[in-house]
């Protein structure tokens, strides 16, 4: 069914390049071709919405009106799956979100600029705001045309079941990914990885109390690794001695080990991080190495 859907719209916008008007459809169109979605309200289309776009130059080129304009569209394609939402919606997906979010996170969500979302629907560029200045679409395909196949699996298993893995596993995906993007983006990625491990916190709820203890752990070591993207290995290092090493459970004592060896090699410790390197794996000290060159 989904491809016959995604098949029927490629054959359509190949000939009109309209935007869609269907998010579920557009968020589902987005995971087949490893693209964000780019979304705005309904109600921002009723006026004119001036942009600038660079051309081949590198000059900058005033655009009247975004939603019009039979050049910039085929661009917009290029990169994202654009969808206009009508606010009919807006009750049902604000009902997703509500008490779950930043103020700043609601804002973006309320406000009538466009909306970065990755194929759940989960807002990336919560920190942006346009008030004053116009919006230069080249700059905002720079920063946010991404291609997600990295983060494709995971993506597709949230979408079949939404649990404590498939959350966990995507917002350490996410963490990830940061490591790959531009120093501008991480903060962004790192706030949508947030999003889904506040999510797998709340399914912990639904564990036995053994496996809750281990899991809640889990979220809390996956937290503190956000700082190492952030360059802040002594923050690291501040939260895990903080830690009761006899609430450590085994399936946990690699994280710890990685996150410790890691923040000292960051720190230039190489002693303190030596008598953890033996209890990590080769494939995370490859991502140890990673980090520790991010935070050169």
């Amino acid at each position: 069914m989904l491809k016959t859907i995604v098949l029927l719209f490629t054959v359509q916008l190949s000939f009109s390049q309209a935007w869609m008007t269907n998010l579920d459809i557009a968020q589902r169109l987005a995971l087949v071709e490893n693209k964000m979605v780019l979304m705005v309200w309904e109600g921002t289309t009723e006026y004119p919405y001036p942009v600038f776009v660079n051309d081949d130059s590198g000059r900058r080129v005033f655009i009247s009106n975004l939603f019009v304009d039979e050049e910039i569209s085929p661009l917009i394609w290029k990169h994202f799956v654009p969808v206009i939402v009508n606010e009919d919606r807006y009750g049902v997906l604000y009902a997703k979100i509500k008490g779950k979010r930043s103020q700043k996170y609601i804002e973006k969500f309320n406000d009538n600029s466009i909306k970065i979302m990755d194929a759940n629907g989960n807002i990336l560029n919560a920190s942006d705001f346009y008030y004053e200045d116009l919006q230069n679409i080249t700059t905002l395909i720079q920063k946010y045309g991404l291609n997600t196949g990295y983060i494709t699996p995971e993506l597709r298993g949230y979408h079949t079941e939404k649990d404590f893995y498939s959350s966990y596993f995507l917002a350490s995906k996410y963490m990830d990914y940061s490591m790959y993007s531009i120093e501008q983006l991480r903060p962004d990625l790192i706030a949508l990885s947030s999003i889904y491990l506040n999510e797998a916190r709340r399914f912990t709820n639904k564990e036995s109390p053994e496996d809750k203890q281990m899991l809640q752990q889990r979220c809390d070591l996956l937290e503190i690794q956000q700082s190492l993207l952030l360059k802040r290995p002594k923050k690291v290092l501040r939260y895990l001695k903080k830690i009761d090493a006899d609430e450590i459970t085994n399936a946990n004592s690699e994280f710890i080990a990685f996150l410790y060896y890691t923040a000292y090699m960051c720190r230039q410790d190489a002693d303190k991080a030596e008598k953890w390197k033996s209890k990590i794996s080769s494939v995370n000290l490859k991502k140890a190495q990673m980090l520790i060159n991010l935070n050169s």
